[in-house]
């Protein structure tokens, strides 16, 4: 039900915000949408319904573990009588309707906390003092200067590497083999998941830094950023 999915969204939306992490909710009204965005994105913790057009929650939550054994799955729902045959696909947490803020807020703690983040790819940045493994999902954006590499990180903190010799793509080729990272000018790699606009010469990103797109590159760079959209939200995009 669309105000359910409103209400679940909502108040994991406000357990992120109070709690400081950095992550992004994203609500699917059909468990098609979220298998078609499964193609495109990881996700780390999924609360799903039972009953749901076409496939069911238990299903779903099937298909899910047998794409990634890690997730973490809440089941939310109207129907008790489920709870056993939930367990097919190793939930965390069962909660039955209607859900408050608390009982979703300590499934949601659990379930974070369970989250194997050290599986989460990682960039090595060799700087002029130490070496830094940076996780690449906070990664907002790599921009190139004087022959080094700059990461903008989605703390606020930029990291430097020291000059390398090799070209630009050669050196961010790590990044660039993760599908929501894109090389949208010769200078700059940005990280699709921080995007917050796209116009025509630019990106705006997380913490409002703009990126130039080179015009050159336009047509590519639109292109990958929409099948990526459109792979995330399910087809769901609308764009001019």
């Amino acid at each position: 039900m669309s105000h359910e999915l409103r209400h679940l969204v909502a108040l994991t939306e406000q357990y992120v915000s109070r709690n400081g992490v950095d992550a992004e909710v994203i609500g699917f009204n059909h468990p098609d949408a979220l298998l078609t965005a499964m193609e495109a994105e990881r996700f780390h913790v999924y609360v799903l319904d039972i009953v749901m057009p076409m496939v069911s929650g238990l299903e779903l939550g099937k298909a899910i573990r047998r794409i990634d054994r890690e997730a973490q799955i809440i089941y939310a729902s109207t129907e008790p009588q489920f709870a056993l045959q939930a367990y097919a696909a190793h939930p965390l947490s069962y909660l039955v309707k209607p859900i408050g803020a608390p009982q979703l807020f300590d499934a949601l703690a659990l379930a974070l906390a369970r989250v194997a983040t050290a599986e989460e790819p990682c960039f090595a940045v060799k700087t002029l003092d130490s070496l830094r493994v940076v996780n690449m999902a906070h990664i907002i954006c790599c921009e190139y200067s004087n022959h080094a590499a700059i990461f903008n990180m989605a703390s606020g903190e930029t990291v430097r590497s020291r000059t390398f010799r090799e070209n630009f793509s050669e050196y961010c080729a790590p990044l660039l083999r993760e599908r929501h990272f894109l090389q949208c000018h010769a200078s700059f790699v940005v990280n699709m998941r921080r995007i917050e606009r796209f116009a025509k010469g630019d990106f705006t990103l997380h913490g409002g830094k703009t990126i130039p797109i080179a015009p050159k590159r336009y047509a590519v760079v639109r292109d990958t950023y929409m099948n990526y959209l459109m792979a995330r939200t399910g087809g769901q995009v609308n764009a001019r």
